[in-house]
C-alpha cells in the first residue's frame, strides 16, 4: 500500500507540471515604403528588325547555291546563281548594237552628206554655169548694141535671161544651205537617239545578267530555304527567307485604355514565356496610331538589342512598359502566400512579443523580389520571409538572419 501511494503521488506531480511551448526560428523583414515602378503589361511576340523572302527576277534553273539554312550572310552577298548563258548572249548582241550605233553617229558627225544634199549641190553648180553663160551673152550683145549691130530687143532679151539665171542660182544656193543645216541637225539627232536606244538595251541586258545572282539585301541569317540546285527559280517563288535578328521587335497588343500612357522612347522589358530565357530590356520605338477594331488594342513595338543572338523570331512572352513610379508599402515576395489566380493572400506578421499572426492582405504590383501591399500591412511591421509556411497562428517565434 505504501508503494502504491508513492507511485500515485509521483504521477499526480508530473501531470501538474505544464509542457513547454515550441519556439520556432524564422527570418523576418520589415515592411518598407519605397518607390514602386509602374508598368503596363501586354502579350507580345518577337519579330526581326528586317525580313525578306528572296526570289528570282527571271525564270531560270538554279545552277549553284552557296549558303544553307542557319548561315549568317553579309549585305549583297551572292546566295545562289542561276543559269545565265542565254542572257549573256543577249548582252553580247546588245554590246555589238551599241558599237554599231556609235560608229554611225561618228560618221554623220564627220560630215558625210545624204543624196538630197548631193543633188542640191549639183543644182547649184548647174545654176552657176547658166548664170555665167547668160552674163557672157549679155556682155557681148551689150557691145554689139553699142555698135548698132543688133536691135534693142535682143539686148532686152539678154537682160531678162541674165536676171532669170541670177534668180535660179540664188534659189539653188539657198536650197543647198537649208538642206545642209536641216539634214545635218536631224541626222545627228536621230543617230544619237539610236545610240541611246542601243545603250538602254545593253543596260537591260546587263541587268538580266545581274538578276541571275540572288543576293542578300541586308546582313542577316538564312532562316529558311525553299529551293535547291536544279529547281526552276521564278518571280514570286521564294528561294530563301532571310532575317536580321541583331535587333528584335516585341510587338505587343496593349489595351486601348492603357495605350495613351506609353510613348516612344520609354523603357520596356520583354519576358519570354520560356523561363529558360532571361528578361531583356529595350525601348519603345513604334506606337500605332490606329486601334484594332476587333480586339480594341493598340500595337506597340519594344525594340530589343540581340547582339548575342539569344532571342529567336516568333518567341512569345510579355512586355512590361515603364510608365512612371509611385510610393507604396512593399514586403519581400517570399513573405506572401498568394491565393491561386488572385492578387490576395496571407502574410505572417510578428508582433512585439514575438508572436506570429496570420493576416489577410491585398497586393498590387508584383516586382522581381518585392510585392506592393495595398491593404493589410503597415510600414515597419515585421513579416516572416522564411519558416512561416504552415506555421499556426499565435506561435511564438525566434527571429534570426533578419530583423
Amino acid at each position: 500500500m505504501l508503494c502504491a501511494a508513492i507511485l500515485a503521488g509521483c504521477s499526480h506531480k508530473e501531470e501538474s507540471e505544464e509542457k513547454p511551448k515550441p519556439l520556432v526560428s524564422v527570418k523576418t523583414a520589415a515592411a518598407e515604403v519605397t518607390d514602386i515602378p509602374l508598368s503596363v503589361d501586354a502579350p507580345a511576340s518577337l519579330f526581326p528588325r528586317e525580313q525578306a523572302n528572296i526570289s528570282a527576277r527571271v525564270n531560270a534553273p538554279i545552277r549553284t547555291i552557296s549558303v544553307r539554312k542557319g548561315d549568317s550572310v553579309a549585305a549583297n552577298q551572292v546566295l545562289a546563281t542561276l543559269e545565265s548563258r542565254d542572257v549573256a548572249a543577249a548582252r553580247q548582241e546588245a554590246q555589238a548594237a551599241v558599237q554599231d550605233a556609235e560608229a554611225n553617229l561618228q560618221k554623220i558627225e564627220s560630215g558625210t552628206l545624204p543624196t538630197d544634199i548631193e543633188k542640191a549641190r549639183g543644182d547649184v553648180e548647174n545654176a552657176q554655169a547658166t548664170l555665167n553663160q547668160a552674163q557672157k551673152v549679155y556682155d557681148r550683145r551689150s557691145e554689139l548694141y553699142k555698135e548698132g549691130a543688133i536691135p534693142g530687143r535682143e539686148l532686152l532679151q539678154s537682160e531678162t535671161d541674165l536676171a532669170q539665171a541670177k534668180t535660179a542660182y540664188e534659189v539653188a544656193r539657198r536650197t543647198l544651205d537649208l538642206l545642209q543645216r536641216q539634214s545635218a541637225t536631224k541626222d545627228i539627232a536621230m543617230a544619237r537617239s539610236r545610240v541611246e536606244q542601243a545603250r538602254a538595251r545593253l543596260a537591260a541586258a546587263n541587268a538580266q545578267v545581274q538578276y541571275t545572282d540572288l543576293r542578300s539585301p541586308f546582313a542577316g541569317t538564312i532562316t529558311d530555304q525553299m529551293q535547291y540546285p536544279g529547281d526552276m527559280a521564278a518571280p514570286g517563288t521564294p528561294t530563301f527567307t532571310i532575317m536580321d535578328v541583331s535587333v528584335m521587335n516585341a510587338r505587343a497588343q496593349v489595351p486601348e485604355t492603357d495605350a495613351g500612357r506609353i510613348k516612344a522612347g520609354q523603357s520596356c522589358q520583354f519576358k519570354p514565356a520560356d523561363n529558360g530565357i532571361p528578361p531583356v530590356d529595350g525601348k519603345v520605338t513604334v506606337t500605332n496610331r490606329a486601334v484594332d477594331p476587333q480586339r480594341r488594342t493598340v500595337e506597340i513595338w519594344c525594340e530589343i538589342p540581340n547582339g548575342n543572338r539569344g532571342l529567336r523570331a516568333n518567341i512569345f512572352g510579355q512586355v512590361a512598359f515603364s510608365v512612371g513610379s509611385t510610393r507604396g508599402v512593399t514586403v519581400p515576395k517570399s513573405a506572401v502566400l498568394f491565393n491561386e489566380g488572385t492578387r490576395s493572400g496571407t502574410v505572417m506578421v510578428v508582433d512585439a512579443k514575438h508572436i506570429a499572426h496570420q493576416r489577410e492582405v491585398d497586393a498590387s504590383t508584383v516586382l522581381d523580389d518585392k510585392v506592393q501591399i495595398v491593404k493589410g500591412i503597415n510600414p515597419g511591421e515585421l513579416v516572416i520571409t522564411e519558416g512561416g509556411y504552415g506555421l499556426p497562428d499565435g506561435t511564438e517565434v525566434k527571429t534570426g538572419g533578419g530583423k
